[in-house]
């Protein structure tokens, strides 16, 4: 193998040693990517654009009075499309948690980090509003590295502090807009319309998840994409040979050389890939999709415009980056399903068929009654047995009620330690009640009863319970 080859080979596996966006003394590598063009580069700005409108917009949307959706974490309240969950429907959450989990293992699997590209906010605020605005302000790639490797004059200065401005300032939107799905638009309205001294915890939250996403989308980056999120390292464990993923098409491309006019370069063993490096110039993460699959990758497609656009400026055939598998390049084969897929979606079936039936068959009460902690039973002075028990009921609705409490058992009686029960919308009710049954009713000792609750006059629950006694 001559020198030339093997500097050749040692450039190629170079990339392994480190990250796209380090340097060999460890340092910070800035990324300064091209602005972005073509068919794909439309579509997610279009999909990005619903997305944003979706985010902003969602707490704000009110369904049956209550807002789209909240995620308030201190109340232990959850709205999802106007329908409250409370933590008795946790077993919802763990279900429909599984769910996520194996849909991005499925989603992986197939089409690999697609998501990352083109639904995920960190890469639509970083790509389709901060970059853009950078863009707007600084110009494309080359003038933003000239600005910043350039002194501090005048018009760097003006550039700089406008576009640090306006990042502040979307930062304090989608810190407020964060907040609103924690803590309700209703109250984040309220902080914001009230005296500072009223909701200075609101506002300080403000100002440190302002702070947070300023950092963020300013000096993190791609960083986040490339080394932070945990989603991007499952890819070397989900891909396979088969998965659908941003490549190259190594067998067409290589050999690379330059571009010739009039050249039959088949003849002379050169690749389609021309070599001209716009893959890599508009890559927002740094990296060289020639090399292959790359942890580093968010499959935003960028690059498969930029090449798409050269091929066809030279009068070759587009598509030597494409979506596509491994398998598919070496051996022509189109997407198969796998077993591993197949076990997958099937999976992912029989949970979401188990989600629904328990989301249809939700109950809008809940309740549990328990013997009260530490008491047992007495026994009174005309021979009647009697428990002290508590009772625990959850309203989910937006409606009050008064609520009463009756036995199936013809014999028994039951007495309320208050007169009466008024349980609040989507609240929580917890009061202590006596039954007293006669004890020649009780079988070992023991009986079931069953306690009938209304609510304004309607049966809403039956729960039944263990009533102790002397056994005879």
């Amino acid at each position: 193998m001559s020198e030339m080859d093997d500097k050749v080979n040692d450039e190629e596996e170079e990339f392994r040693d480190r990250i796209s966006t380090v340097n060999e003394d460890g340092s910070r590598k800035w990324v300064y990517p091209k602005k972005p063009s073509g068919k794909y580069y439309t579509k997610r700005k279009i999909v990005s654009y619903i997305l944003l409108i979706l985010l902003f917009g969602a707490p704000h949307l009110k369904i049956n009075g209550e807002q789209s959706l909240l995620f308030n974490v201190l109340e232990r309240k959850f709205v999802i499309l106007g329908k409250v969950f409370w933590p008795q429907d946790l077993y919802l959450f763990a279900i429909t948690l599984i769910i996520a989990v194996v849909f991005v293992i499925l989603f992986t699997i197939i089409y690999g980090r697609l998501f990352c590209g083109w639904v995920c906010p960190q890469t639509i605020f970083m790509e389709m509003v901060f970059r853009r605005i950078e863009y707007w302000i600084e110009g494309d790639w080359t003038h933003q590295r000239k600005l910043n490797e350039g002194p501090w004059n005048r018009q760097k200065i003006l550039k700089k502090s406008l576009k640090h401005f306006i990042f502040w300032g979307i930062s304090f939107l989608i810190a407020n807009t964060f907040l609103a799905y924690i803590i309700g638009a209703d109250e984040l309205w309220e902080i914001q319309t009230s005296p500072i001294g009223s909701h200075l915890g609101g506002l300080i939250a403000i100002i440190i998840f302002t702070f947070a996403f300023y950092f963020v989308f300013t000096l993190l980056r791609e960083q986040v994409c490339t080394t932070i999120c945990p989603y991007g390292r499952l890819q070397g464990v989900l891909l396979d040979e088969n998965s659908m993923v941003v490549a190259y098409n190594h067998k067409r491309g290589e050999d690379r050389a330059k571009f010739k006019k009039n050249e039959d370069r088949s003849s002379v063993g050169k690749g389609d890939c021309i070599d001209c490096n716009q893959c890599v110039n508009v890559c927002p993460t740094g990296i060289d999709i020639r090399h292959g699959t790359q942890l580093e990758c968010t499959n935003c497609t960028a690059c498969i415009d930029a090449c798409d656009h050269m091929m066809d400026s030279v009068g070759m055939e587009k598509g030597l980056i494409g979506i596509m598998s491994e398998k598919s390049i070496t051996t022509g084969i189109k997407f198969q399903w796998t077993r591993r897929v197949i076990a997958y979606t099937i999976l992912l079936f029989s949970l979401l068929v188990v989600l629904s039936i328990l989301l249809l068959t939700r109950k809008d009460f809940e309740a549990t009654v328990l013997r009260q902690r530490g008491s047992t039973y007495q026994i009174t002075a005309d021979g009647q047995i009697s428990n002290i028990f508590e009772i625990n009921l959850t309203n989910k609705t937006k409606k009050d009620y008064d609520v009463t409490l009756e036995l199936e058992h013809s014999d028994a009686s039951i007495d309320l330690v208050v007169e009466n029960l008024t349980l609040k919308k989507e609240a929580q009710l917890k009061e202590r009640f006596i039954i007293q049954l006669p004890i020649d009713e009780l079988e070992g000792g023991k009986e079931i009863v069953t306690i009938i609750i209304y609510g304004n006059g309607k049966e809403i629950q039956r729960v039944k319970t263990k009533f102790i006694g002397p056994v005879i």
